[in-house]
This record gives structure tokens, sequence and C-alpha cells, in this order.
């Protein structure tokens, strides 16, 4: 894995390094022919020197042709709106010159930044600061699974895995209610215990997974097999909008959602999947019964380290669809938030901490807390997030 990441970074870096050049050199031609032009006029300038100019563009263009097939190759952040412009406007004047400066800047920060996290992981690969007590069990949100060739936390597992730390997922099913995906994650736990004789597990939980896991260690006796628990962007007071749209939602559309996604989802290995119940466990409501329920459980006492995690969209822009969507009927009703999940629902267990990306207006979203999209933002470096986050696990004796 290693090996190919090194081999995919240098093709990239060299597409780039040929974009980058043939840019240079196609305007330098282009400029330099129009001061013969302005020199000689056009009729001597393309008479004495037509040969060498057809020759340095057809260079140039052999150069851009291998240059643009590599960085098509290689890079993981241009995806498909760059691909596509570069094959749209490729013979558009100007235009093509424009979208080609973009791929350059994307595909050169791209390249750097990959560069830099490589050599920093070679830097402190013998210290394996990841490698903590007990395993990490990455536990996933309402509406995806655990499917093995589209990871729900991106690229994120890859780094940790790079950084010492042994991995496992719950692979529950994607929608259920509170207390069944909660049986289903102590069966896991139970599970991974027994094979490995680890005794222990350190969760980290994404959105309604961490509801699921506080009620599997309070309810269902898993105390004694977590030894922490870190929800991220977990909905701890439920979601305000949440009871808002059930409450409007007409019957006859909510049944007919619930029907064409249970249905697909059952295709897709879930045995018993129940949108609605799922849905309905995240509303404020519900969640206050669940916390009634749960009561003043002290994890503390039980042994348990529990912390929470939360982010915040800056503006609807900051998020892919549908988060852009939902952030402002999320903000009116639950005040600043991630796009799914208010601020003041984070909160959790004995530290709190609160992500705003000050370095960019973008923002941090619930899909990005997850890698979703694979994504590179500027001033928040996903990855290592959770590499220092597990590593200050293992400090603790986690």
């Amino acid at each position: 894995m290693v090996y190919k990441e090194r081999k995919r970074l240098s093709r990239l870096g060299l597409g780039n390094k040929l974009l980058t050049f043939f840019l240079l050199a196609f305007v330098a031609t282009i400029v330099w022919f129009i001061v013969l032009i302005v020199k000689d006029g056009i009729k001597i300038a393309w008479t004495g020197n037509w040969g060498r100019f057809v020759l340095f563009i057809v260079c140039e263009l052999l150069i851009f042709f291998i240059g643009m097939v590599l960085v098509n190759i290689s890079s993981k952040q241009m995806g498909i709106k760059y691909r596509a412009l570069g094959l749209l406007t490729g013979w558009i004047p100007i235009v093509n010159l424009v979208v080609l400066t973009k791929i350059i800047g994307v595909t050169g920060s791209e390249y750097r930044f990959e560069k830099k996290k490589m050599k920093l992981n070679d830097k402190r690969i013998d210290k394996q600061i990841c490698r903590t007590q007990y395993p990490i069990l990455m536990v996933h949100g309402v509406f995806f699974r655990d499917f093995p060739k589209f990871n729900y936390w991106g690229r994120v597992p890859d780094e940790l895995q790079k950084n010492g730390a042994t991995i496992f997922y719950g692979e529950h099913q994607s929608a259920a209610a509170v207390a069944d995906s909660a049986e289903e994650l102590a069966d896991r736990i139970k599970d991974i215990v027994r094979e490995t004789g680890c005794d222990k597990v350190n969760v980290i939980a994404h959105s309604k997974g961490g509801l699921d896991t506080k009620y599997a260690i309070a309810k269902l006796g898993m105390d004694k097999h977590i030894a922490s628990l870190t929800t991220i962007n977990t909905p701890h007071n439920g979601c305000e909008f949440a009871d808002y749209l059930l409450s409007k939602a007409p019957e006859g559309m909510k049944e007919k959602v619930a029907k064409a996604y249970n249905s697909a989802l059952k295709k897709l290995g879930d045995k018993d999947p129940s949108f609605i119940a799922a849905v309905s466990d995240l509303t404020a409501s519900a969640c206050r019964r669940l916390n009634d329920e749960i009561g003043d459980y002290d994890y503390k006492k039980h042994g348990v380290y529990t912390q929470s995690v939360g982010s915040w969209m800056k503006e609807a822009g900051s998020g892919a669809f549908p988060l852009n969507m939902s952030y402002l009927l999320v903000k009116h009703f639950d005040g600043p938030n991630d796009g799914l999940v208010g601020e003041p629902s984070f909160h959790f267990g004995e530290n709190y901490t609160f992500l705003e990306n000050k370095k960019s207006t973008r923002g941090i979203s619930h899909g990005d807390m997850i890698d979703l999209n694979r994504e590179n933002i500027p001033g928040f470096d996903v990855r290592e997030f959770y590499v220092q986050l597990v590593a200050d696990l293992k400090k603790k004796g986690f």
C-alpha cells in the first residue's frame, strides 16, 4: 500500500511539473511569435520561423498530453469537476489556460500535502504513536454500512494503521432503533474480545453511533469491555429539526421513503433495516427519553473514559449535498451546526472538543468528520486529527 502511494505521488508530481512547464513554455512561445510579428510583420515572421514555431507547439502539446494523462490517473483531489472541465474546455482559447492553471494548482497542492504527510509518517514510524493498549472499534452512523470497498471513515483508518493502530468496525445495520443497534454492537464487541483476547476496545463513534454505544455501555453491560468512548458529531440531545420534519411530513410520504430505503438496504446486507425507527431516535424528544432512561449513569465510575468532538459549518456552501441544503433548516432550529447536528447537542463526557477551522471560511461538516469526500480541506487535516486523537488515548493508557 505504501509503495503504491509513493508511485502514485511520483506520477502526480511529474504530471504537475510537465503541465507547469507546458504552460510556461506555451505562453513564452506565443509571446515570442507576437514579438516577431510586431517587429517584422506577420508574413516575414511566419515565413522565417514557421518551422520552429510548429516544432515548439508540437513538442509542447506532447508534454501537455503526457502531463494530463499522469495527473488524471494519479490525482485524488481533482474530482470529476476538473476532469470534466479539462476535457470540455481543452480547445477553447484562454478558457483552457485558466482551467489548466486551476488543475496545476489543485494537483500541485495535493502533491505537496501528501508528500509532507508521507515524510511525517516515515519520521515517526518507529514510535507507533497509535498503537493503543486496546484496539480501536470504529462505529458508523445512520444510513451507512461498513462496506469493504467504500470505507465509511475514508482515509482515516489507513492513516491510523500506518501509525500502529489496530482497527475493527461495528459492522451493524445501517438503520435501526438505538436499542437494536446497541445490541448488535454489544454482540460485535463480544466477538472481538473473544477472537483477540483483547479484553476491551476503544470506541470511536460517529453521529448516531455514539448514541448506540452509550446505550450498549449503560444498559447492556458493555462497560466491562469498553475502555473509552469518543463520540464524533453525535446528537446527544437530538435534533429539533428532525422533530419538525417528522411532524410535518405526510404519513404516506414517510412510508414510501421508508419502504424504498429498507428495500434497498436489504439488498446491500441489512437483515431488518428500519428507516423510521432510526430517524425517530435522532429527534430531540427521543434523545431526551434516552437520556432519562440512561439516567445519571457514571461512565467514569464504571471505568469508561468518555469524550466528545463536534464541528461547525460556517455557511451553507461549506458542505456538499445534501448538507448544503439542510444547513439553514438546522440553523433555524438548532443554531450553529455541522449540516445535521446543532452545536449544543455535541457535548458529552469528560472532555469536549469543538472544531471551527479558523484558517478557512469553509467550515467542517458532518461528512467532513469522517472524510466522506476524501477531500484535503484547507485548515483541517482530518487524518492527522484522528492520529492525534488516538495518540492521546495511548498516552492516557487506553
